[in-house]
């Protein structure tokens, strides 16, 4: 185990929405397992529960096993406390509707056809203060601009406490920055296999939440909490090697340097791009981020070094030679996130799917393609629901639990009554 001074173990599996649930156990009654019940993953966002398929809800709400490695606890910030993600059972085989499961099948799946990934993460999220009405507002930094770092973009030093912490917990955290809209800011986790990746982001992304909480303030990675600016991104960036380690996205013989296969996925991405909005942009919010003008992924299609496409193309090659997609945002799931877009990739490679032609156009507010995002929340699980391969290829159980929990959040949405409805309409009516 990490260290004989930790007092305590901090268990963390992630939920349906990427929730880091879980429970402190003493390191004396740590045996390595704790149960917990599974309709965990039938409980919304207002903690009603949602008869989703895979939760019991209906059948006596049972158990689910939590098994955790204890070589493999980190430190983390609390004092006297370690910190390990657990792998989730049911009846001593894999719980198909784990997100950390979804992630582990695409892993599997791609050895299969003899390929290894590799992905680095580009996060982004904007700190909020009490706003002295119960509210929050953007965080006060008047001196901020975009790639800036020290006090002027962070007044209280909360970015180099997160560096810090990130670093002592062992969390490949790579650059912070502030990023163009003010106060939000950048984090980019190093390439590493596919679950060390989004271990890690998983970990940070409570990490900071953590951090920011004990200054008084809110970090969140919803995707656009400020009509007025742009909205947090979840860059994943996905590179395929083969068992020697060669890069397989890469071909310099080529006039691009990009293989057959790099193309090909790059065609499975675009091919599902409609259903992965689903499982990249899960939240009512998501889609007001996924508009023309906001180099969010919004319209289907690709480019070399451009930032206003769904999957862009680094101008990396070699070792560097990767598909960034543009898509998710900061609030997705991202173990199920990574999964979508690696089987999305993997189905375009094993179907040889050809892609568009590049953008070579702006991208912003017109683009080389009609086929963009779905509109809302809704069209998008329709999309999913009906891209059979996909579905099947993240796992139909996942998928289903996700649908289930994500309709229940529409209906409460779309019978609400906003602020915006009664001053635009009461008065005249």
């Amino acid at each position: 185990m990490g260290s004989p001074d930790y007092e305590r173990i901090r268990v963390l599996y992630p939920d349906v929405f990427g929730f880091a649930r879980g429970k402190y156990v003493p390191i004396a009654a740590a045996t390595g397992q704790m149960n917990f019940s599974i309709a965990i993953f039938g409980v919304g966002y207002d903690r009603a529960l949602i008869p989703a398929p895979g939760a019991d809800v209906l059948h006596g709400l049972g158990d689910m096993t939590a098994v955790y490695d204890l070589e493999k606890v980190r430190p983390w910030w609390q004092a006297g406390t370690g910190v390990v993600i657990a792998d989730l059972l049911q009846n001593g085989a894999p719980l198909e509707i784990s997100p950390r499961h979804a992630l582990v099948k695409a892993v599997d799946d791609l050895a299969a056809a003899g390929v290894v990934a590799r992905v680095g993460i580009e996060i982004e999220a904007y700190v909020l203060q009490p706003d002295g009405r119960g509210g929050r507002e953007p965080w006060d930094t008047p001196s901020a601009y975009c790639y800036g770092t020290g006090p002027l973009v962070d007044p209280i030093g909360l970015l180099d406490e997160i560096m810090a912490a990130a670093t002592a917990s062992g969390i490949a955290l790579e650059t912070t920055a502030s990023e163009y809209d003010s106060p939000q800011f950048e984090l980019t986790i190093e390439h590493d296999d596919p679950l060390t990746a989004i271990d890690h982001t998983f970990l940070l992304k409570l990490l900071c939440r953590e951090a920011a909480t004990r200054h008084g303030l809110m970090l969140t990675f919803l995707g656009r909490p400020f009509g007025d600016r742009g909205g947090n991104g979840l860059h994943v960036n996905i590179s395929f090697q083969d068992d020697s380690g060669e890069h397989l996205f890469c071909d310099p013989g080529a006039e691009d340097g990009l293989s057959a296969m790099a193309r090909h996925g790059i065609g499975g991405m675009l091919g599902h791009h409609e259903a992965l909005a689903a499982l990249c942009a899960p939240t009512v919010n998501a889609y007001k981020r996924l508009r023309p003008g906001q180099l969010s992924g919004y319209w289907a299609n690709w480019g070399y070094d451009h930032r206003a496409v769904a999957v862009r193309v680094p101008s990396a090659r070699g070792p560097g030679t990767r598909l960034e997609s543009r898509l998710p945002d900061g609030a997705a799931n991202p173990y199920v996130a990574t999964a979508a877009l690696l089987q999305a990739s993997l189905l375009g490679v094993r179907d040889q799917v050809q892609p568009p032609p590049h953008e070579e156009g702006d991208g912003l507010e017109t683009a080389n393609t009609e086929r963009c995002s779905p509109e809302n929340l809704s069209l998008a699980l329709d999309a999913l629901e009906a891209d059979i391969p996909l579905t099947e290829a993240v796992g139909s159980a996942l998928v289903a639990n996700f649908v289930a929990m994500k309709r229940e959040e529409w209906r409460r949405f779309s019978e609400a009554v906003t602020d915006w409805e009664l001053d635009e309409y009461l008065t005249y009516h």
